[in-house]
């Protein structure tokens, strides 16, 4: 089965933080690729446990995602923007 996800990178102080938007997940490490590499090893425990549940197609809906065959399509982006909001 095969699961595509986007990852965000930024960075909060001296840590990187590598974040999943689609289902919500993130991790962190020393440098960029770290957090990716982590984030990918979550992401792949959170859907072995997920299956193991028997929850794995309810989350996965549930985040946007639908089944074609043996591939979960991710639900595609519109954009990413920046905003800024006065208070």
């Amino acid at each position: 089965m095969q699961f595509t996800y986007t990852t965000q990178v930024f960075k909060e102080g001296k840590t990187y933080v590598a974040y999943s938007p689609e289902i919500d997940l993130s991790s962190c490490g020393r440098t960029a690729n770290q957090a990716r590499q982590r984030l990918h090893q979550a992401i792949e425990l959170f859907l072995d446990e997920a299956k193991r549940l028997g929850t794995l197609t309810d989350v996965l809906a549930e985040a946007g995602y639908r089944k074609s065959g043996l591939q979960w399509k991710a639900p595609e982006f519109i954009g990413i923007e920046r905003n800024a909001l006065a208070f």
